[in-house]
This record gives structure tokens, sequence and C-alpha cells, in this order.
């Protein structure tokens, strides 16, 4: 898949570019706690100043239902960009009206502006058409560089392509051309880890996946879902009823390339120093009573999934392997982690993605390790589908 990238474009000076960024990042008393998306969106934005364009800057940031909500402003945002940009970083309290029109108009070649949360407005999440051609009307060109939002058919991803010739930043150029590889000319053998809580989310991934891969290992909650499809005991622990059929049907056609673990560990109580133990999976059902959850892989999965993960080529790795939020729980999806990371440095090529999966890396100080990092969790899951996404759909090359 080839988009139009804004490196195509001859000139640029003096043109306003509206550029697309994801900014929804994690915030607490107003500190960013962490910057990874921010940092991503410098390489567009040091390309457009060095062009000399006037650059507008939007985002949302969290769910505030289309009403002004102080905590979701994006004026912290720009005080980080202020701080780390080679030029200064406008930010103003609105996304749309005269008072936005005014400030662009004022832009010299090479400033940058920061508009309000986009999510401010209705219009943003109902794909107005209304919102989306004031939103176009301030610029001359259309930049999407927000791949982690690009699975979404909002106003500023779907609708301005209408309105404006648009085109893919260099993040989101990044990010298709190696999430791309991981579904077509990919070596073998080639292995995928999936985990997580909630299977229909990650249903569809896993489908595709096993149409392509070599094995599928799956972790965390998700497993759960197959074990209760097969009778298996699974206690009081999380898992979707709607799903179980799907599963069931999902591990038959799979033919042996769904794995799951061996073994789990088992906790009376979802806290720390809570009671807990490690269960061979066909023990389960010979347990007395069914009060306990599982909450994270064994040690016997641990060192199988080693193995398999040594043998591969390609590997691509979506949430953890347990309730990692709980140090007692953690242990799987940390060993996960770091064999993931060292076979992706070393002789595999490695992609991983989705908050939590890089919350583990962040922690263990392996983020830089494999060798491509998605900043997209629901972005990079639909397109591993096989989808071809609401925002990137204007941007392919016909």
């Amino acid at each position: 898949m080839k988009l139009k990238s804004i490196l195509q474009l001859k000139n640029l000076k003096n043109k306003t570019v509206l550029v697309r960024v994801d900014y929804n990042v994690a915030l607490k008393k107003g500190k960013i706690l962490e910057t990874e998306r921010i940092e991503r969106s410098f390489a567009t934005i040091n390309y457009l100043v060095k062009k000399k364009a006037k650059v507008i800057l939007m985002s949302h940031l969290g769910s505030p239902e289309g009403k002004k909500v102080k905590e979701l402003s994006l004026k912290p945002i720009a005080y980080y960009m202020d701080s780390k940009a080679k030029k200064p970083v406008q930010f103003i309290e609105d996304c749309i009206g005269p008072k936005v029109k005014d400030k662009v108009k004022k832009l010299k070649a090479g400033q940058i502006l920061l508009l309000e949360n986009l999510r401010f407005y209705p219009g943003e999440e109902k794909n107005d058409a209304k919102f989306a051609q004031e939103l176009a009307a301030l610029a001359n060109v259309y930049v999407n560089d927000a791949f982690s939002a690009c699975h979404r058919a909002h106003a500023s991803i779907a609708g301005i392509p209408k309105y404006l010739p648009s085109y893919a930043g260099i993040n989101l150029v990044d990010e298709i051309k190696n999430l791309s590889y991981l579904l077509k000319g990919f070596k073998r053998p080639a292995l995928a880890v999936i985990g997580g809580v909630k299977i229909s989310t990650k249903i569809k991934v896993i489908e595709n996946l096993l149409k392509k891969y070599d094995q599928v290992l799956i972790g965390g909650a998700l497993a759960n879902n197959f074990f209760a499809a097969n009778k298996i005991n699974i206690g009081q622990s999380v898992f979707e009823k709607d799903y179980l059929k799907l599963a069931k049907t999902l591990q038959q056609k799979a033919k042996g390339k769904l794995i799951l673990p061996l073994d789990v560990k088992i906790a009376d109580k979802i806290k720390a120093k809570a009671k807990t133990q490690t269960v061979r999976i066909e023990a389960l059902n010979k347990l007395k009573n069914k009060n306990f959850q599982l909450v994270d892989i064994g040690s016997k999965t641990e060192f199988y999934y080693e193995s398999l993960i040594k043998k591969a080529k390609t590997i691509v790795w979506n949430g953890p392997m347990g309730i990692f939020e709980i140090e007692d729980f953690s242990h799987g999806t940390n060993f996960i982690a770091q064999r993931v990371a060292i076979h992706t440095k070393g002789p595999a090529f490695g992609a991983v993605g989705g908050g939590e999966t890089l919350a583990v890396l962040g922690k263990l100080g392996l983020k830089n390790w494999p060798d491509f990092v998605s900043t997209g969790g629901g972005a990079m899951l639909e397109f591993l589908e096989g989808k071809i996404l609401p925002g990137i759909r204007p941007l392919v090359k016909k």
C-alpha cells in the first residue's frame, strides 16, 4: 500500500498546512505521563517548518463528549511542545470560529499553532460535514500523521480530506510501511503473541494472523474464552460469553496453530499478596471450588512460548499475558516482553503495539529494542485484520 506523502509536495513555502496529530496522552494534574506520540509528531512538524509552511496542529484528548472540559484541554501539551520544538508553539483555546481564523491569518512562515481539543465539539466524533469544512477552511493542505486515530471515521480524520488536498505525514507513512510488512513479504517462521482482556476487539486480528502466520500465541484473559469454550474450569475469571462459540470454531479451524497456555497462575483475590498457585490447564477441572481467577501464565507456558519465539523470524506482540498492573501477577508479561525484545533486537523482525504493551516495555527499559513500536492500539489491530482504515483510505495513491 503506497500513500500520498507530504514529502512529495514541492513548494510548501507560506502554505498553511493543517496537521492531524494524536496527542491523546495520559495526563495527571496537568503533567504528561507518556510522550511517545508527541515525540513521533516532530518529524513531520520539523519538516514543514524547514519548508517554511505555516503549521496548524489539531488533536483530541480523552472523551469530553462534545463539551469543554478544563482537565482535557491541550494547553499542557502546548507547554510541553514549546519546550521541545525547534520553534515556539502557539496555542489557542478553540479549534474553529472567528478568533481561530484571525490567529491563523497572522501566522508567518515557519510558525506553529496548536488548536484546542477537537472533541470539545460534538461534530468531531459525528464526522459532521460542517465541522470538517470549518477546519478545512483554515488551510491549503491537510496532513494526517495520527495513525493511532486512523480507525476512527471522525471529521478530522475522514471528513477533511473531502475538502482539501490530503497527504500522509512522516510517522503515518512509517507506520503503514512497517505494519504492511507484517501482512505481506515477512520472513518465516512468523509468530504473533496476542494478549489482553477483550476477545471481542481481537478475534478478527487473531483470525487473520492464523491464515498468514505459523503460530498465534494467546495470553491474558483472551485465553479464558478458549478454555471456557472447552468447558475448562476458569473459576470467576473474565470472559465474553457471546464469543465462546466463535472461539471454539476458530480453535478448530486453526489446526494446531493457535497456541494456548499450558499452565496458569490462579489467585483467590485480585490484589497484591493474594494467595496464589500455579496449575496445569488439565488440572483446573480437578479443583473443588470456583473461588479463583486466572491472573497470569505459568512457568511452563513461559518456557514453551520462549522456545517458539526463539525460532521466529517475524514477531508481532500486542497485549499482556496477565494482570500485569499488580506486581505479583506480572511475571509472565515481563518474561514475554524480555524474550520478544531480546529476539527482535537480534535476528528477528519485531513489531509491538498497544498501550499496555508499550507501558511494560517502557517500565523494563526495553521500548527501543523491537524493530518497530506502533503508536496505535486499536488502529494497529484493525490494520492487521486486513482493513483499510477510514483515515488511510483518502491517502492511498490511486
